[in-house]
């Protein structure tokens, strides 16, 4: 089996870059917004190359890793599959190998990193960006911020096309540079000043949604640092959070137009709910096989799905504004069963590693926020966004033993605070 030789410090380089290729950060420069061009599918081409170098340099390791999460490989192979019953099959071949790299990202990160090493990684790749994105919206403010004809002139929008891009990687960024901290204690002020810049940059973009899941992912994890000072404390802190979720849940269905008011949205969810609408009359179509993965949008013909979807909404758009919606439209049943028994398990392993292992630090607020966010955008098997890649990587680690995650450890028990140290990881 082939094996490459890689050093360690040009494997955690080789890492950052695929991170931070996935982000998009830079296609706004090159491309406008513009991210289906030639010249930006190309300059994927060496993340993809970057994923297989990795690959190859620990092969069985990663083989080890991918046989530990088969639900993921079969909802791939759905994808794969929708090649034969698309409306566009070029694009869906060519949409399903960007999905396998994009995936390879993940597995070759989770592959070859324990937890703080793999957020290391993730941290300093949404550092490099969270610095670029406030020089950008400082000294630069015709880029780094939203243009005076916008419908939100000067909030700052980073390296994204938008203020909800950056609010919403800036948000994940804050989790992330938390739990590296917490895991990586010997750098945890540093990270906690990297956290202090995402919180800052999430403020200055104005966007609401994106404070609601920060204070979201900052709850889930007090939730894990709570359960892991004993059982007395597990106990309670399991207790108030069912309360707090069902408080939450009566909000939302007795008074959820004083939510819609307090984040500036109306019944419709900015005319989502049109959109969804009409994604479900075309769905109901070819609902076991959909249209095929990633091809509705890009349909151009006048007799198309998009054509009546866009009829109905009285809008056009360039997805389905929903995780679930986009599955649906484009793997029909068989996708949603396949991403919903992915989804219900990963989630499962992340309830799990809240109370018993290091992973909870991260993947029980990732997983919320992810799951909320995924309602009204389209992040669930996205190609070329890293948020896949980071679900992947979670996803993947999840699924790795308790003791092989002690051995493949990069920190002893007593780097840790107690707090960290009280978890079954740990002898």
């Amino acid at each position: 089996m082939i094996r490459l030789a890689i050093g360690d410090r040009l494997a955690f380089a080789l890492s950052v870059f695929i991170v931070l290729t996935f982000s998009q950060g830079w296609v706004t420069a090159l491309g406008g917004g513009e991210g289906e061009s030639g010249l930006i599918r190309m300059l994927y081409f060496p993340a993809y190359l970057a994923g297989l170098t990795l690959a190859l340099s620990q092969p069985w390791d990663l083989l080890k890793a991918a046989l530990r999460t088969p639900l993921l490989w079969l909802l791939l192979c759905v994808v794969a599959a929708s090649v034969t019953w698309s409306i566009a099959p070029d694009v869906t071949f060519r949409r399903t190998l960007a999905i396998a790299f994009t995936t390879l990202g993940g597995l070759v990160i989770a592959a070859r990193y324990d937890w703080p090493k793999l957020l290391t990684v993730l941290a300093v790749s949404f550092a490099i960006l969270a610095v670029i994105s406030f020089l950008a919206g400082l000294a630069v403010p015709s880029y780094g911020r939203m243009g005076p004809m916008t419908e939100f002139p000067g909030a700052w929008r980073g390296v994204w096309v938008d203020k909800n891009g950056l609010g919403a990687h800036m948000t994940l960024g804050f989790m992330i540079f938390v739990a590296t901290g917490v895991l990586n204690p010997a750098r945890r002020w540093v990270w906690a000043g990297f956290a202090g810049l995402a919180l800052l940059l999430v403020l200055l973009t104005t966007s609401k949604t994106s404070l609601v899941a920060l204070i979201l992912g900052s709850g889930a994890m007090m939730f894990v640092a709570l359960v892991k000072r004993g059982p007395a404390m597990a106990v309670a802190a399991t207790l108030a959070a069912g309360a707090g979720m069902m408080v939450i849940l009566f909000v939302a269905l007795f008074a959820s137009d004083a939510v819609f008011a307090l984040l500036g949205k109306d019944a419709t969810l900015t005319g989502r709910t049109k959109l969804w609408a009409g994604i479900t009359s075309q769905a109901k179509l070819v609902p076991w096989t959909g249209y095929g993965y990633g091809v509705v949008w890009t349909d151009t013909s006048i007799w198309g799905p998009a054509a009546w979807i866009f009829k109905r909404a009285g809008f056009t758009a360039n997805h389905a504004h929903s995780g679930w919606y986009e599955t649906w439209l484009g793997l029909g049943y068989i996708g949603l069963m396949a991403w919903g028994a992915l989804f219900v398990e990963t989630w499962l392993k992340t309830i799990w590693a809240a109370y018993r292992n290091l992973g909870g630090w991260f993947a029980l607020p990732f997983i919320l926020t992810y799951s909320v966010t995924m309602l009204t955008e389209s992040t669930a098997i996205a190609y070329h966004d890293f948020t896949w890649v980071i679900f992947c990587a979670v996803a993947i680690r999840l699924a790795t033993p308790a003791r092989a995650a002690v051995a493949q450890s990069s920190l002893r028990p007593q780097d840790l605070t107690p707090a960290v140290r009280a978890t079954s990881a740990w002898p």
